[in-house]
């Protein structure tokens, strides 16, 4: 069938997976970049096709060496600039003070769950937990939770390039006031769905191909042409679908 198929190469591990849990290396863009990453084709992969592994132990694992070996992810909190004129309350309500951070930080471990990747019923879950604090009505609020979020695929021709976004489905705050959970709660879904998204997962020069062949004085070039995506058996499966041409010396 022509498929042949990659193993965990070192540029993989450095670009893609460091890249994607550091939550900062790719500029926010304000739409989201390529389309969706479809299954597999049921009929099996086309000829050309190379299968990257990713294994969801891998991904915690990389993970865990970040919290314990690195300032854990924090991100401001998006204020009353980006709400509707129509929440005027809620914006008197949530101003910050000199005092207080204004930012929430994502914890390896809290409030029941410990934060990481969940490869499960096909998807990408991603319990996040967290602490954070803002001012209501002049006062600083430290708040603890988790939020439980999944992550879709999306493949960016122009790019070469895989992207996760994360989608904040709850948010569940520990022991507050109905009234502070309510305005902080949107707050907090807001800001994890818009600060961390897009994450890159893989980048071009890490699955295009420029191979010398020294008996035909030429390169064999490879494009990505699609990027297929599955969840199976704990791992993260992506079909890299190319499209092949030879390339002259000189020319």
């Amino acid at each position: 069938m022509g498929k042949f198929f990659l193993g965990v190469v070192s540029g993989l591990i450095a670009g893609g997976a460091l890249v994607y849990f550091l939550f900062g290396g790719v500029p926010r863009a304000s739409t989201l970049p390529g389309e969706p990453i479809r299954p597999p084709d049921p009929s099996g992969p086309p000829a050309g096709t190379a299968q990257i592994v990713l294994r969801q132990d891998f991904f915690n694992e990389v993970l865990q060496t970040i919290f314990q070996d690195m300032n854990a992810p924090s991100f401001p909190l998006n204020l009353s600039n980006e709400r509707s004129e129509n929440d005027s309350g809620a914006q008197f309500a949530l101003r910050q003070g000199n005092q207080c951070e204004g930012k929430i930080v994502l914890l390896p471990e809290g409030s029941g769950v410990r934060t990481g990747l969940q490869f499960e019923n096909g998807r990408i879950a991603a319990p996040l937990a967290f602490s954070g604090s803002t001012s209501v009505l002049g006062q600083c609020i430290q708040f603890t939770g988790w939020a439980q979020a999944n992550m879709a695929l999306r493949f960016d021709a122009g790019q070469q390039a895989v992207f996760g976004t994360i989608n904040v489905e709850t948010v569940n705050l520990d022991g507050v006031a109905p009234f502070v959970s309510g305005l902080v709660t949107p707050l907090v879904q807001g800001t994890l769905n818009q600060r961390v998204n897009p994450i890159q997962i893989l980048q071009g020069q890490q699955i295009a191909l420029d191979l010398p062949i020294a008996a035909t004085d030429g390169n064999l070039q490879a494009r990505v042409q699609d990027v297929r995506a599955e969840v199976r058996d704990n791992a993260l499966n992506l079909y890299v679908i190319y499209d092949f041409a030879g390339v002259k010396s000189g020319q």
